[in-house]
């Protein structure tokens, strides 16, 4: 069986990406369709793979500035080539599902969302662009315009939805009309593992610091609370939140996976004030023993049950986040259970579900 992926963005280091990286694992040979690949930014984590970029790569600057090319981007994903193949599985949060496929071959879509900036948070999407306000207004109005017909009609396209939540499954069914299946994203339990040493005294917090993750509302509440509390992650708000946070707080930017784990086994508790669709790095917190303090709407509440593995809260706000601390602080959990509560998302299992979704299909 010939297989093709298709990845909206290799461009920064995320959960999507490692779901690829699952993807690539399980089918080793299939090239990566990607609308742009940028080497340094993903730090060479995927030297060897074959890698098969957009026309959009080889605008001189594209690349530095890819998201000015929006309104390219879905001509960019209708051109790839995918005859040949017998699978296209794409992994989408805006553009890949659009991927047009062989009359014989099959689609499968494992969607992250439906595309958010358009369906969910389109106001608080344009508001934060750091763009002047008539490029604002000219994007408003191509994504309304012009992208969320296209994203509407070419949802029609996979053959099969696979929701990495009850949450997307929810959207997906509204927005689209479509049914899916759950598979929730995978976490290598081999590989993230329950310390030897003891808790430290600090929290942990981290995604991409963008402003539709919230991260800001964790800053303000840990110069209130004057915990320590440390940051990692890369994004546009970066140097923003440094200059927020007292120094109580340390950012560490971008990590490799072995600096990530050390930070789960040793925080006390993971931090995640997003909105999310599912939330991997929930999972691997969850995976080292440390529970995890999140919103109780979105994806977290899937994996966390306030009491159990974690603490939840109810709105996004750093005075609900100082409040879940608190109570947090007057709590105590087993390591060990915490971690039994993610053994059920272990990677081999997700892998056993795609190959059996894919061989009913």
């Amino acid at each position: 069986m010939r297989v093709a992926l298709v990845h909206e963005f290799l461009t920064q280091l995320g959960g999507a990406e490692k779901l690829l990286e699952v993807f690539h694992e399980m089918f080793p040979e299939a090239p990566v369709y990607t609308l742009f690949y940028d080497r340094q930014r993903t730090g060479g984590r995927f030297e060897g793979w074959d890698i098969r970029p957009s026309f959009l790569q080889n605008i001189p600057g594209a690349l530095a500035h890819y998201k000015w090319f929006l309104p390219l981007m879905p001509r960019a994903i209708e051109r790839f080539d995918l005859t040949g193949f017998d699978l296209v599985l794409s992994d989408s949060s805006a553009f890949a599902m659009g991927a047009k496929k062989s009359p014989n071959s099959t689609h499968i879509c494992y969607c992250h969302t439906p595309t958010r900036y358009i369906w969910e948070n389109h106001e608080e999407y344009i508001a934060n662009l750091p763009y002047p306000k008539i490029v604002k207004m000219l994007a408003h109005i191509y994504i309304k315009n012009h992208q969320a017909s296209w994203d509407l009609a070419t949802s029609k396209r996979p053959d099969f939805f696979i929701a990495n939540s009850k949450t997307v499954q929810d959207r997906i069914k509204k927005y689209y009309g479509r049914n899916s299946t759950v598979i929730y994203p995978p976490v290598d339990t081999d590989f993230f593992t329950i310390g030897t040493g003891v808790k430290q005294e600090y929290f942990l917090t981290g995604s991409r610091l963008e402003p539709y993750k919230k991260i800001e509302l964790v800053v303000e509440a840990f110069n209130e609370l004057g915990l320590p509390l440390k940051v990692v992650g890369t994004g546009t708000e970066a140097e923003s939140l440094k200059r927020k946070a007292k120094n109580n707080i340390e950012f560490f930017g971008r990590v490799s996976d072995a600096e990530l784990r050390a930070l789960y086994q040793g925080a006390r508790a993971f931090v995640f004030p997003a909105l999310e669709d599912a939330g991997l790095m929930t999972l691997e917190a969850l995976a080292c023993g440390t529970p995890v303090i999140g919103l109780a709407r979105g994806g977290t509440p899937e994996f966390v049950t306030d009491g159990k593995n974690g603490v939840l809260f109810e709105n996004q706000t750093s005075e609900e986040i100082i409040a879940a601390v608190k109570r947090f602080e007057s709590m105590s959990f087993d390591a060990d259970k915490l971690r039994e509560s993610a053994l059920p998302f272990d990677k081999a299992k997700f892998k056993a579900h795609i190959l059996e979704f894919i061989r009913t299909r």
